[in-house]
């Protein structure tokens, strides 16, 4: 197995449990299922479980396996190897034997030492089922320990707060027959739990915790304190070399695995083919970590079989992109700005296309979806960027792969879009016939990335003719005057032609603000002319087309440069509005209310580079300059990975979903081109 793509985590002082409790792990399932956790065990988020299915709607994702109480007796002495924070007892100790944690081929692995005894353990779930492995081997000891596996369950939806009584304790049953385990309550499917490897026995012993702490639920300002049940534990001997596999499904019972070395071989193997399919430049160092990571939100929904099997019947996959881990679904948006990084920088070409056609067939009133929700198979269309978006992924598949076929089975989709734009659609989404601007805004919907909203206040409405929409409606027109001319539809192609050359006139006399020497975010709103200093104006320069003058290149990126750059990404609003919010903490109004406002984004500092290379081509030897504050933090929050925001003043603390799709894929598409970490 390759040792060279591993990040060690050192967990040597015992008394460090904060750091271990903040740093967290994931593994996926490709079916939008995951496991998730703490490095130290203790479980602080309710989305945290050593096993969450992706079930089919209306369940959705559904945490079945809260956690393992693992404890280690030698002799007399007992040790626990993880220890749950409670209510009362919220200082654990639960990292005292944790002596290394590491991702391998992005796999995780806990090492624990207690006295002479090195005990190793490893996580994994089995590829495209519900299926969770755990393994333990006793690596070194002096003699033979005894290994007491406890598992809780907290049946729910993955959303649902951790006080929820989705299942009352009583409505627990445990069944058992040919040494497999099964507990059932309420509405949901059978978990199905099985030791392998050593004789064993299950000790009947029910057991209810009412006072389980989740502490970053509680820093959230969400319901903290939630219950656990667990009906018994497994007991069994082990001895040096020696490994026990235990198997937690909610899996047809004839469908458990033999083994855990058969799983584990099947995915290393898959693992290693995703490095090898990428350029050669990312199969190394931070960028193969990417590739890996990157893995981690390519998916088949496993909520929409309906879906499925019609794609399947005229030989096509679902696929899409989950947009962060642990609580995003897959939105439109974010699939296609993830798009180019997550597969065409990896040479995934054919996820890719599957991708591009999932969402194809969803397009309404010139419209893709916004998102999907949890637990239902249709999707929500308050969205006016994702659609000018997909032009753009796109035209990026049809540059890696000139696959024409796909091209020409969705073009009359995009003339109909084209259609839409002009005439008007939903959410008073349309050109302006006055201008040649694209124009939005509904009142209650943000229909722009910059979408929070805490009940009916929407923080940043944006309403009127945003910058990014225009530049993106720009550039989509310009690919679409491309493939028009190319299939030799010349009356189409010179449409395209002259809404383009009227939006790009129109955008440059209109948008450029001479006081501040930048673009204004917003003009024709509510209240005129918006010149607050945000990042969308980046996008002007970034895409493929720029819609800006080029002779206004250089202020812009250099205001961007000033006033929003960081380590780790581009502030969404300069410090210097009375706007600005540094922090991105507390409750959900108060995070809400900064989500946009300062809070730093990881995924614009692709268009940043893109922006600054075309602008000063002499800086694309500096891009790993620009992406060196990633590679440490791929070590601070979601281990491997890149979070979706960060604080907007140093240290820069990462907030939000730990791993992010859209900043793992611009991350790695700036790698992928302009170069790699040396």
């Amino acid at each position: 197995m390759p040792s060279a793509i591993a990040r060690v985590i050192s967990c040597d002082d015992p008394d460090d449990n904060e750091s271990t409790i903040r740093r967290e792990w994931l593994t996926t399932n490709g079916l939008g299922g995951f496991s998730s956790g703490t490095l130290s065990g203790s479980l602080s988020r309710r989305y945290h479980g050593l096993l969450v299915a992706a079930l089919p709607a209306p369940l959705g994702r559904t945490v079945m396996l809260s956690r393992l109480q693992e404890k280690i007796i030698i002799g007399n002495e007992t040790f626990f190897l993880n220890d749950q924070e409670l209510i009362d007892t919220r200082a654990s100790k639960s990292c005292m034997h944790l002596k290394e944690f590491r991702l391998e081929m992005g796999l995780p692995v806990w090492i624990y030492q207690i006295d002479k005894f090195t005990l190793e353990k490893r996580i994994l779930l089995e590829r495209c089922r519900n299926t969770l492995l755990i393994n333990y081997t006793l690596l070194e000891a002096p003699s033979s320990l005894e290994l007491e596996l406890r598992p809780a369950v907290h049946f729910r939806s993955l959303e649902a707060a951790v006080d929820q009584d989705t299942v009352d304790i009583d409505e627990y049953k445990l069944t058992a027959n040919n040494n497999i385990y099964q507990i059932r309550g309420g509405n949901y499917p059978p978990l199905l739990i099985q030791l392998k490897g050593s004789e064993h026995s299950f000790n009947i012993s029910n057991h209810h915790w009412d006072n389980i702490y989740f502490r970053l639920e509680y820093e959230r300002g969400y319901a903290a304190v939630g219950k656990h049940w667990s009906p018994g534990f497994f007991k069994l001997p082990l001895h040096q070399d020696q490994s026990i596999t235990l198997i937690a499904t909610t899996e047809d019972v004839n469908n458990l695995p033999s083994s855990f070395d058969e799983v584990f071989t099947a995915e290393i193997e898959r693992r290693i083919n995703l490095i090898a399919t990428a350029p050669p430049h990312l199969q190394h160092g931070e960028a193969a970590e990417l590739v890996l990571a990157a893995d981690q939100f390519i998916i088949t929904p496993a909520g929409r079989q309906e879906e499925t099997k019609r794609a399947r019947a005229i030989g096509e996959e679902v696929k899409t992109i989950i947009a962060g881990y642990h609580w995003f679904t897959d939105w439109g948006r974010d699939t296609m700005i993830s798009l180019e990084g997550l597969t065409l920088a990896t040479g995934r070409y054919s996820e890719a296309r599957h991708i591009l056609r999932t969402f194809s067939n969803y397009i309404c009133d010139g419209l893709i979806p916004n998102m999907f929700p949890e637990h239902d198979n249709n999707g929500l269309y308050h969205t006016a960027d994702a659609t000018l978006w997909f032009f753009h992924a796109l035209h990026r598949y049809v540059n890696f792969t000139e696959d024409r076929e796909t091209l020409r089975d969705i073009l009359p989709k995009l003339i109909s879009i084209i259609d839409h734009h002009i005439f008007g659609t939903r959410f008073n989404i349309g050109i302006d016939p006055v201008d040649g601007l694209l124009h939005q805004g509904a009142e209650g919907y943000q229909l722009t990335w910059m979408d929070a909203k805490v009940g009916d206040w929407v923080v940043t409405p944006r309403r009127g003719k945003a910058v990014e929409l225009n530049a993106l409606w720009y550039n989509a027109l310009c690919v679409m005057e491309a493939w028009l001319s190319e299939e030799k539809d010349a009356a189409g192609a010179i449409k395209m032609r002259v809404y383009a050359e009227r939006a790009k006139h129109s955008f440059n006399a209109r948008f450029w603000n001479e006081s501040s020497d930048a673009l204004y975010d917003v003009i024709d709103g509510p209240a005129g002319l918006d010149d607050s200093c945000r990042p969308n104006q980046i996008l002007s320069i970034a895409l493929p087309h720029p819609v800006l003058n080029r002779e206004h290149w250089p202020a812009v990126v250099n205001q961007v440069e000033k006033h929003l750059l960081t380590p780790v990404g581009l502030r969404s609003l300069s410090p210097r509005h009375a706007a600005y919010k540094q922090n991105y903490d507390g409750d959900l109004h108060t995070r809400d209310a900064a989500y946009h406002q300062g809070t730093v984004w990881g995924w614009l500092i692709g268009p940043y580079i893109d922006a600054w290379v075309k602008t000063y081509p002499e800086n694309r030897t500096k891009v790993n300059d620009v992406l060196a504050g990633f590679y440490q933090h791929m070590s601070e929050a979601g281990i491997g990975s890149i979070s979706e925001i960060f604080d907007a003043e140093p240290p820069y603390t990462p907030r939000g979903c730990i791993a992010q799709a859209w900043s793992v894929a611009e991350v790695l598409r700036c790698l992928a081109t302009y170069g790699t970490k040396k």
